[in-house]
């Protein structure tokens, strides 16, 4: 726990820039505008550098929950919102399904995607790691939520960078 404190205490902000420069959070922003085509569902992806010591209690599956909360994303007309969270220091990837998905998506699931996106991120690559994830999501969503005509964008397509 102390080696965590002290990790995310002297860790500047921008080391998310190394591994998330502005032209990957432009291709993950267009590949979830593009996925959003294809099924009923929304994506959030938000990644998180260094922690607030408060927020160092808290797992990195229960932050992501609360991330969801705010950023809104149970906040959809079908309840189809669904995070990808990625706790960058900690090394931590968790993907957060609205009730409405997670009725018919199990959880192993997204844990798979998870499990994928952290082998890349080991390798260093990220944008690779992030868009494969994108597409895998892409891939449950388009299956279990088909689109049905003009879907409405309902959340920001744009990283949340926390």
């Amino acid at each position: 726990m102390v080696m965590r404190a002290l990790k995310h205490l002297f860790t500047p902000h921008w080391i998310i820039t190394r591994a998330f420069p502005a032209a990957t959070l432009r291709r993950i922003e267009r590949a979830i505008k593009e996925s959003e085509r294809s099924h009923a569902g929304e994506i959030r992806f938000a990644i998180e550098g260094p922690l607030h010591v408060a927020k160092l209690r808290v797992s990195p599956r229960d932050r992501a929950r609360q991330v969801f909360g705010e950023l809104g994303v149970w906040d959809t007309a079908e309840n189809t919102g669904v995070l990808i969270y990625v706790q960058l220091l900690d090394r931590a990837i968790e993907i957060v399904a609205d009730r409405g998905i997670a009725a018919r998506v199990a959880q192993s699931d997204w844990d798979a995607i998870c499990r994928g996106m952290e082998r890349s991120f080991a390798d260093g690559k990220y944008e690779e790691g992030a868009l494969a994830a994108i597409v895998e999501v892409t891939q449950i969503l388009a299956r279990e939520f088909p689109a049905s005509g003009a879907n409405r964008n309902e959340l920001p397509d744009k990283p949340a960078v926390l």
